[in-house]
């Protein structure tokens, strides 16, 4: 009876167990709805990723490190490849299939998914030269996928749009999917994707393109129709906060180290943002108006090295609290983490700047529930003041941007609900900024002009940066940044490296040698004598 039980259970083991043919984690039987809600996540990682790198190499946050080469390594964009052609590319032909086989109308998914993936072709392009398109995401075909040009695949990201935009054309129902950016309205990702086309044509400097969708009039141009994530207050299963909140207000303390270069320039011009941006944990800084601190802040007793000297770049210290580093700055980490500027209100969801002057923690100021801006109604006025072809219209997009930038970032405040609001800028004050920035611009030639455009798009770019490397690239303005901490930090990067997680697993793909290498609608001068700033 014993070897009778024994046989029924290797029987009922083999036929229940080891027969198993179809993998529980692969997408076979994914809800459409479900795997909508990861390609959402998966976009919005990868345009985090774009956002944090442009801005740290673009001095709108602190970068680490002195030398642009070892700073930027192999690994930088593992992330942006597997969520572009895994978490978007592989599951656009998992949405197909399903929609393929079902009675269901998912044309909704399919062109969401397609705008998303578009813009994400054009960022790998624009970050890394080229990109595979034509041989992604076909294995059995191609299982070491060879590079495409980046023309080609601006191409291609023109047809997807091309192909979400009549899907999208007829206001197809969401079936009930959980759309986190536009709440299932289609004709709020029709303007998302004719809003992509525009930042591609910008960035290649197509005119008779750009001029074009904006003769169409279906583009984000009012804050209503920003393209943003957002984020929650919830810290635990999941953390729905906004990471640079989880990262500055911890029990220890803040952790991110705000930008010398970006404060200082808010603060030597009275910018209503700068409350918002940053909150102050301390009212004064080392060697700026405080003395200087070997143990919180050892750049504060060291005397600046020449190339700084020669600019007349403050080096270590900004006054009033504002306590950052400048880029490239590689020292360690002082006890500094209730004395360092922390991130505000705007976007990140933490404290607004009311001269409190207290200290960062769980829960504070909003909670987290900030955004990640990726395509806002401020930037598309900048691309159209870039565009315009006489000083009239530059003029008058740039107020418009400022002014939509402001008001944004104002509404932030309310986010902080015990925060002292008599500190926030007036109607009054605000129009006064504008007005002087404006009479500046208006009065300034040649680089002056251009560095005033260019550092207001700057400022207006905190937090949603992915924008300022296309830039900075194009025009190599604003000149007026801080030098890195290295007076010879090696060229300045054009493109990154090819993704070294593919690299070690495509024989097709050899590394590059160098971060020189440019992007095809980069037509300027090689690094490192370009940009200046570098």
């Amino acid at each position: 009876m014993v070897v009778f039980a024994m046989g029924l259970m290797l029987n009922s083991c083999e036929t229940t167990n080891l027969e198993l043919r179809d993998n529980p984690n692969a997408l076979t039987s994914a809800d459409p709805n479900l795997l909508l809600n990861q390609i959402q996540f998966n976009y919005n990682n990868i345009m985090t990723n774009y956002n944090n790198l442009s801005s740290n190499i673009t001095r709108i946050t602190y970068m680490f490190g002195r030398d642009y080469f070892n700073n930027f390594q192999g690994p930088t964009l593992n992330g942006v490849w597997t969520n572009t052609y895994v978490g978007l590319g592989t599951s656009l032909q998992e949405l197909e299939r399903i929609d393929a086989e079902s009675t269901i109308d998912y044309s909704f998914h399919i062109g969401v998914t397609k705008a998303m993936y578009a813009h994400s072709l054009f960022q790998l392009v624009d970050y890394m030269g080229e990109a595979a398109f034509s041989q992604a995401n076909n294995a059995a075909e191609f299982p070491a996928p060879t590079l495409d040009s980046g023309q080609d695949v601006y191409a291609a990201a023109f047809n997807l749009l091309t192909e979400a935009e009549a899907l999208l054309a007829s206001n197809p129902s969401a079936q009930g999917a959980t759309d986190f950016f536009y709440a299932g309205d289609a004709s709020q990702w029709v303007k998302m994707i004719n809003s992509v086309r525009l930042k591609a044509y910008v960035t290649t400097s197509n005119s008779a393109g750009f001029n074009s969708v904006i003769a169409g009039g279906n583009f984000i141009s009012d804050t209503a129709d920003d393209l943003q994530f957002q984020y929650g207050t919830r810290q635990l299963q999941p953390d729905t906060r906004h990471p640079d909140y989880i990262a500055d207000y911890t029990p220890a303390g803040a952790n991110i180290y705000q930008s010398n270069w970006l404060m200082e320039y808010m603060l030597d011009n009275n910018d209503p943002r700068i409350r918002y941006y940053f909150y102050r944990q301390e009212d004064a800084t080392p060697g700026a108006d405080a003395p200087a601190n070997e143990e919180t802040l050892v750049c504060s007793l060291v005397v600046p090295p020449q190339h700084y000297l020669d600019g007349g770049f403050t080096y270590c210290s900004v006054p009033n609290g504002y306590w950052g580093r400048s880029h490239g700055n590689d020292e360690g980490t002082p006890p500094d983490n209730f004395r360092r500027a922390a991130v505000g209100v705007y976007p990140s969801g933490g404290r607004f700047d009311d001269n409190s002057f207290d200290v960062v923690g769980l829960g504070l100021g909003g909670g987290g529930a900030g955004i990640e801006p990726i395509i806002l109604a401020s930037y598309v006025d900048f691309w159209r003041a870039d565009m315009a072809t006489s000083d009239a219209d530059k003029s008058t997009f740039l107020r418009a941007a400022i002014e939509k930038s402001i008001a944004k970032v104002q509404s932030f405040g309310a986010l902080d609900g015990p925060s002292d609001k008599s500190f926030e800028p007036s109607a009054a004050d605000v129009t006064t900024y504008v007005d002087d920035v404006i009479a500046a611009y208006d009065a300034a030639t040649g680089d002056a002009k251009e560095n005033i455009f260019a550092e207001q798009y700057w400022v207006a770019l905190y937090g949603g940066a992915a924008e300022a490397f296309n830039f900075y690239r194009k025009t190599g303005f604003p000149n007026t940044l801080l030098p890195n901490w290295e007076p010879n930090p090696g060229p300045f990067p054009r493109t990154f490296l090819y993704p070294q997680n593919e690299v070690i697993t495509n024989p097709n793909l050899t590394q590059k040698a160098t971060l020189t290498d440019q992007v095809f609608w980069d037509t300027n001068p090689a690094s490192p004598a370009f940009p200046p700033a570098n």
